[in-house]
């Protein structure tokens, strides 16, 4: 049984492969896994791989399951005790393995791992030092675009670990669930964020453990708005704690209004028109998300000033994702 098993979600990024799996096999830790979960890509990535890789795991699903789809069936395949997801379009440091099983190891408490994620082609700038889940309901990444000067370079409590290279304890995904299929592509990550936070473990982000990540190689800005506009008004049905949720309702509708508003504003862009499409496809999603709030809070483990810690204050980080 390896000791790491990672999930690659791929669809149509063969030319993105080699940087990865070559870095995955300079590894200094060698004892893992990797499974590459296709959503029915047409560009040859089946034929690539079983030549050129054929120690990878190839799962093919025929069909284009979304992010979600695509790591949940790498779970079910998964035999490692840690699970990581890594996006295809990332490169990672030889240790990078090494420093996650390390921290594991040094820090019970940590259901889940943050890495240091640089972009791929400016290697001393950030796309994230781990998540941060705002009290009025915007998240984001911490450091995006910011020149690595040292400022993450402790080991610290995050909200969440962005999926792009996120480890998990397999006890811990066996307790709160793995990714919600619902949200697809976007959030999902941080839906599992609110789940472990709320079980009572906490998300430490790892600066040694690097990775370089060709931001926005395999995304879509259109598409990326309408589910950043749906999904995270979905956390919020899903996940938020009804006492903290009548404590910051204003704070939450406020920054709503301003989305809408900036949204408008710009309305013969694309994306803007995307992002107002996915608010109003997240009101209507309270019939789908209120549902699952009672599974989620069955598995709180945390009292309200605790998870209140965990949140950031508005003023603390940029408004917009």
């Amino acid at each position: 049984m390896p000791v790491a098993s990672i999930i690659i979600p791929h669809f149509n990024g063969r030319h993105h492969l080699p940087d990865c799996f070559d870095s995955l096999r300079q590894q200094t830790c060698p004892d893992f896994e990797i499974i590459l979960v296709d959503n029915g890509s047409t560009d040859g990535t089946q034929e690539f791989v079983r030549e050129q890789y054929p120690e990878v795991k190839l799962i093919e699903l025929g069909e284009n399951r979304g992010f979600t789809g695509a790591c949940n069936a790498g779970w079910a395949a998964a035999q490692g005790d840690m699970i990581i997801l890594l996006n295809n379009d990332t490169a990672v440091h030889p240790h990078w393995l090494s420093e996650i099983i390390r921290a594991f190891a040094e820090h019970p408490e940590a259901g889940s791992i943050a890495s240091k994620m640089l972009l791929f082609d400016r290697r001393d700038h950030f796309h994230t030092a781990g998540d941060y889940y705002r009290v009025d309901g915007i998240l984001g990444n911490r450091g995006v675009w910011q020149k690595d000067e040292g400022q993450y370079d402790r080991q610290e409590y995050v909200f969440s670990a962005c999926g792009g290279a996120a480890a998990y304890r397999r006890e811990v995904l066996q307790t709160v669930g793995f990714l919600d299929d619902d949200f697809f592509f976007s959030c999902e990550d941080v839906d599992l964020g609110w789940r472990i936070n709320l079980a009572g473990w906490r998300v430490l982000y790892v600066p040694t453990a690097v990775v370089y990540h060709k931001l926005k190689a395999t995304g879509g800005s259109v598409t990326g708005s309408y589910y950043d506009g749906r999904n995270f008004l979905y956390l919020i049905w899903k996940n938020y704690p009804g006492p903290l949720l009548r404590r910051y309702w204003k704070n939450i509708l406020i920054s709503q209004l301003q989305i809408s508003f900036a949204a408008l504003r710009a309305w013969r862009g694309e994306a803007a028109r995307a992002r107002l499409r996915g608010q109003f496809a997240g009101l209507w999603g309270i019939f789908k998300m209120w549902p699952k709030r009672k599974q989620v809070q069955a598995i709180r483990r945390i009292d309200n000033d605790s998870l209140t810690a965990v949140l950031t204050p508005v003023d603390d980080t940029p408004r917009h994702r």
